[in-house]
């Protein structure tokens, strides 16, 4: 199987591509490497599995490499969510005009599918927790889930209009090795500076569902290779949650640090367009024989020793 990858050196796409590897596909990486790292596929470029091809998702050039490929994976993305409210602009162009661009890539070309990497803030403030892939009104409140959202939409149409099946997954936050952003590298990354007081943002009881990177695209293959419509959308997560402060102790003991003083910012979310409570219903995931592996909590401590190894 011939499979390409966009944003295949980031996080996730650099995970992805391991099992790709490691199940026998040949695969072409696209990336522009702006958060992404050429050190995440080094052992498959070194190889030879991968082939790596720098190029924007904005600019020309890559298209034809799609010529022959049995599935597009469309992982690129801005992962900074705070980001958006700085930059809408560039982070629309990110979510919504790169997704249309591959999109027309994929009809041209003629590729069968296309898997999605989305978000759990497409459906904003949700009054039904855990959340349904089903629920209603999605009332994104950040630029990033209105980016995704939007990029929903125009997957859809793409698949109804020209033949082609998609596989949409909403993610919760996927943590683990290899990520360069988040609550726990922020924490840690503060703890380095200054190991007596750790920043918190918002009050600290920001509550949300987590789920460690591998389990995370075990569960993505898993669905590419099972469910059957023209557009399959699901929730990737664990079925509980754990909170900011909790994190913050997890990262202090993992430190061994003591007496450290904790100063909130105060206000019940950390950034404009932060989801205070968060959880997603996986119930289409268990009915298709997926299920996490762990939750919340071990995928924040496997996160946290992973990122201390090399910070």
């Amino acid at each position: 199987m011939f499979s390409v990858v966009t944003g295949g050196a980031g996080f996730i796409g650099s995970h992805l591509v391991d099992a790709l590897v490691a199940r026998g596909d040949g695969v072409l990486v696209i990336d522009n490497l702006s958060s992404g790292e050429r050190r995440n596929l080094h052992a498959h470029l070194e190889s030879g599995a991968v082939e790596l091809l720098v190029a924007d998702l904005l600019d020309d050039g890559w298209q034809d490499r799609l010529a022959g490929a049995d599935r597009v994976y469309h992982v690129a993305a801005d992962p900074d969510v705070r980001g958006g409210a700085a930059s809408p602009d560039a982070m629309f162009r990110a979510s919504v005009v790169a997704t249309e661009r591959v999109l027309e890539a994929v009809r041209r070309h003629g590729v069968p599918e296309i898997a999605f990497t989305s978000t759990s803030t497409v459906y904003g403030e949700a009054r039904v927790i855990p959340t349904p892939e089903d629920y209603a009104p999605m009332e994104p409140i950040s630029v990033y889930g209105a980016g995704k959202l939007a990029a929903e939409a125009l997957i859809s149409a793409w698949c109804h209009s020209f033949g082609i099946r998609a596989f949409i997954f909403r993610f919760a936050n996927i943590v683990g090795e290899r990520s360069n952003h988040g609550v726990s590298w922020d924490f840690i990354h503060k703890l380095r500076a200054n190991p007596g007081v750790l920043e918190i943002l918002g009050d600290g009881r920001q509550t949300k569902s987590y789920l460690e990177v591998h389990d995370c695209v075990d569960a993505f293959l898993f669905v590419c290779e099972r469910a059957g419509s023209t557009v399959n959308t699901f929730n990737i997560g664990s079925e509980d949650w754990i909170d900011v402060v909790t994190i913050a102790d997890l990262v202090v003991e993992a430190m061994g640090l003591e007496d450290v003083e904790y100063r909130f910012t105060g206000g019940d979310r950390g950034w404009i367009g932060d989801v205070p409570r968060m959880q997603l219903a996986i119930d289409r995931l268990k009915a298709l024989g997926w299920r996490p592996s762990i939750g919340s909590r071990e995928s924040m401590e496997r996160a946290i020793r992973a990122q201390l190894e090399v910070t």
